[in-house]
């Protein structure tokens, strides 16, 4: 029989909170993290506005050594990390440091030290750019960033699979414990890519919301008049035991990391598939993996972008796998308030989960004030709900078609 693999740790950084907590309030009370670019000067975009994480020092959290060498989704995930850990009680010594593996999701890695090392190139010359430009750049830096700083020593890794990274780093986070290979798998993602060149790349393909006059309205999933996602920055990282080592060290559960699913579209580059059959196939997987039935999903954590296509798309792919109970289950997507973490959305949204499972209340869909033919679910409008679900399913969908679900559930001996 397969290991069973329980939670026990949760660290995030968002724009709506540095921590897991100040996150989680923000959420229930509604609250958007989007706002007027600060990272650039945004005049010449057509999108000035993004979901940036505030407040956030990494030389007073690490020294300014250390946060020197890191990009900032390596110390975005650092952060994440070390607020995970300290909440599991997980001590890494010599007694397991070979059992603890990292696997870490990155849909662009380093993408800001690449940018500012290459203009010091181009003003000063090859030889001034930084020894550290590669290391920091790499995706899998954040990973070997962290074995290094917690003294793991089992399996190591980063995986990009853009939007989707973070959920299929959970994903395969958990597979590698039900099969034997790590007893403590630190899982997640880190994205910061808020930069000139993603925004105009974004731009161009009109992936972005262009609401400049108010970004906190501008994250409307699943309303009629969505435009367009906000793009975020942020990571989620979670604690994922096998339930035999967790009860040993005596580790509190927060819960249970029940099913996973995996798909890709096959269809277009960064386009979904409109009748969403490629993430219905992953959500089905999912449901497999984990034993329940259709009716024990209580609540949905939506890929929900804001996007046209993603949101119809989405909507379609929940009916095809629930059919009419898909009108009795909550759907919400977070991304109203956080944005578009991009290959972070699924590990931060999976701490989202947890929370829900834990305070049995369910996050809203804010800025949803029309409602859209094509997307007739209950998407907790723009209100924090009281709930009490037992099972609660995470959907993440990335360029390159890719699709990833998993499921938590709450704790049971």
């Amino acid at each position: 029989m397969r290991k069973r693999v329980v939670i026990t740790g949760l660290g995030c950084v968002s724009p709506v909170g540095n921590n897991v907590n100040d996150t989680w309030q923000a959420l229930l009370a509604g609250k958007s993290g989007a706002a007027p670019i600060t990272a650039f000067d945004a005049s010449a975009h057509k999108t000035k506005f993004a979901a940036e994480v505030k407040g956030f020092d990494a030389a007073a959290l690490f020294g300014t050594r250390d946060a020197r060498k890191m990009d900032r989704f390596a110390q975005l995930a650092t952060a994440a990390t070390l607020e995970a850990i300290a909440q599991s009680g997980l001590i890494i010594d010599d007694s397991n440091r070979d059992r603890v593996g990292i696997l870490i999701g990155s849909g662009i890695g380093g993408i800001l030290t690449l940018i500012e090392q290459y203009e010091v190139m181009r003003q000063r010359g090859p030889d001034r750019v930084s020894p550290f430009l590669i290391p920091m750049m790499i995706s899998d830096s954040a990973a070997g960033n962290l074995a290094i700083r917690v003294g793991a020593r089992g399996p190591n890794m980063s995986l990009a699979t853009a939007c989707a990274s973070g959920t299929n780093a959970l994903g395969e986070a958990a597979e590698m414990i039900r099969r034997g290979a790590a007893d403590v798998m630190i899982a997640g993602a880190s994205e910061a890519g808020i930069s000139a060149i993603a925004m105009a790349g974004m731009n161009v393909m009109t992936a972005l919301s262009t609401r400049n006059e108010d970004p906190r309205k501008a994250s409307r999933p699943f309303d009629k008049n969505r435009d367009g996602f906000v793009m975020g920055e942020g990571a989620g990282i979670l604690i994922l035991e096998s339930l035999e080592y967790a009860q040993a060290r005596g580790a509190k559960i927060l819960c249970e990391f029940t099913g996973y699913g995996t798909t890709d579209d096959a269809h277009h580059i960064s386009a979904p598939a409109e009748d969403g059959a490629g993430a219905a196939n992953s959500m089905r997987l999912a449901l497999k993996d984990s034993g329940l039935r259709l009716e024990e999903i209580g609540y949905i954590n939506a890929h929900g972008t804001s996007t046209p296509m993603n949101d119809k798309s989405e909507t379609s792919a929940i009916k095809t796998v629930f059919g009419g109970q898909a009108y009795k289950i909550p759907v919400s997507s977070t991304k109203s308030m956080t944005g578009h973490l991009l290959g972070a959305s699924g590990a931060l949204e999976a701490v989202v989960g947890c929370m829900v499972l834990i305070d049995h209340v369910l996050p809203p869909t804010i800025n949803y004030e029309t409602p859209d033919p094509n997307c007739d679910l209950d998407y907790v409008p723009n209100q924090s709900r009281k709930a009490n679900p037992l099972h609660i399913m995470s959907n993440s969908f990335g360029f390159g078609g890719h699709n990833a679900t998993l499921i938590l559930s709450r704790f049971n001996q």
